[in-house]
């Protein structure tokens, strides 16, 4: 299957779907990432025959070899983006093209076949299609959707594996945190690094997170809900936090964000954010923000809000910051102006409340 070839899924709906009552009672309070719907679409690929055999089929386990390549040398990426209800009763994806090249980039860095973009897209709109009822009825929910791409071959030679899977499932969720959009604590780790230049850190890819465990733990143990980056060379600028972008508001309404260095990720909720601030005519720098930049205009009060953004917490405020050295809190602490202000003109847009000048939103329904 090339990438101009007509992609035609073969649909195998569920024998045995979750039923009416009880699926109303998942989505009620679903969390995040707790539960997931009746279907997955799953495509094949091997080396000289390309992407094929392309289904949605119900969601069961994966029968896998213990010899995988995967499992030995972690050749896997992913993806991840919401589908929204719309006012009008239909279903709508927020900048599914934009994740497309982000996976198509991932999989370069990682020496894995890329996804078409029209497989990518359709395999959402399948899953999405089939599986609308999980919708949540709520004014923040929505449908979670989870691209993933891993090393299937069965062969322990250290190389390029020659087969892969290509999966979508989908997950009703609500809030990424409990409470709701409250500001956030975070922990700055003086350890602890996401990635150095010249590595996987631009990648959506798995070994990136299971990196990044030991330093969240540390950060819950200090009664933190993320964890924030240095950069791993001088351990002075700052990089990102452990799921998500962040971003400055200085004292003159503009916005400061670390630059796209290679090492880290290209938020898509990060680009939204910075094409919404220069549309208003609100400036925009990306440029290294050191620690002791962000801790001295915090007192001073030329940082006047901080917040953290990415697919799964939208924007979030960022609160308390604390580090080995103390602690301390941007303003008063709570949410700012103008990160409420960009939070809910990025989710009425995503939502269809708003026109989108952008072209984001994708209808399906």
């Amino acid at each position: 299957m090339s990438g101009g070839d007509k992609i035609d899924f073969e649909i195998r709906p569920s024998a045995a779907p979750v039923s009416a009552a009880e699926r109303a009672a998942m989505v009620a309070n679903p969390g995040f990432g707790r539960i997931f719907t009746d279907h997955m679409a799953i495509v094949r690929y091997a080396e000289g025959k390309g992407w094929y055999d392309a289904r949605v089929e119900a969601r069961a386990p994966l029968p896998m070899d213990p010899a995988s390549a995967v499992l030995h040398y972690a050749q896997e990426i992913f993806e991840g983006l919401k589908a929204y209800p719309t006012p009008d009763g239909g279903v709508a994806m927020f900048r599914p093209d934009a994740n497309a090249a982000r996976f198509a980039q991932s999989a370069a860095r990682m020496a894995m076949p890329v996804v078409p973009t029209e497989l990518f897209l359709a395999s959402l709109r399948e899953i999405i299609t089939i599986d609308r009822e999980w919708m949540p009825d709520s004014e923040d929910g929505s449908l979670y959707l989870r691209p993933f791409a891993f090393a299937s071959e069965v062969f322990l030679g250290v190389r390029p594996a020659m087969e892969y899977l290509y999966l979508v499932i989908a997950s009703p969720v609500g809030p990424y945190f409990a409470g709701g959009v409250q500001p956030v604590s975070v922990w700055v780790s003086p350890d602890f690094t996401r990635a150095a230049p010249g590595g996987t850190g631009a990648a959506k890819c798995g070994g990136n997170y299971a990196a990044g465990l030991s330093a969240q733990a540390e950060a819950i143990a200090h009664d933190c809900e993320q964890v924030v980056y240095l950069d791993a060379v001088q351990r002075t600028y700052v990089d990102e936090l452990g799921g998500m972008n962040v971003m400055f508001v200085m004292d003159d309404g503009s916005l400061v964000t670390p630059p796209l260095s290679g090492t880290i990720l290209p938020g898509i909720t990060r680009d939204s954010v910075l094409r919404l601030a220069e549309r208003s005519g609100r400036a925009v720098q990306e440029r290294p923000v050191g620690f002791d930049e962000w801790r001295t205009g915090a007192a001073s009060g030329r940082i006047r809000e901080v917040f953290a953004c990415g697919t799964a917490a939208v924007i979030t405020p960022i609160g308390t910051v604390r580090h080995p050295g103390g602690e301390f809190t941007v303003a008063d602490g709570g949410p700012g102006e103008v990160t409420m202000g960009l939070r809910q003109e990025l989710v009425d847009i995503q939502r269809g409340r708003a026109d989108d000048p952008f072209g984001w939103v994708h209808r399906v329904r």
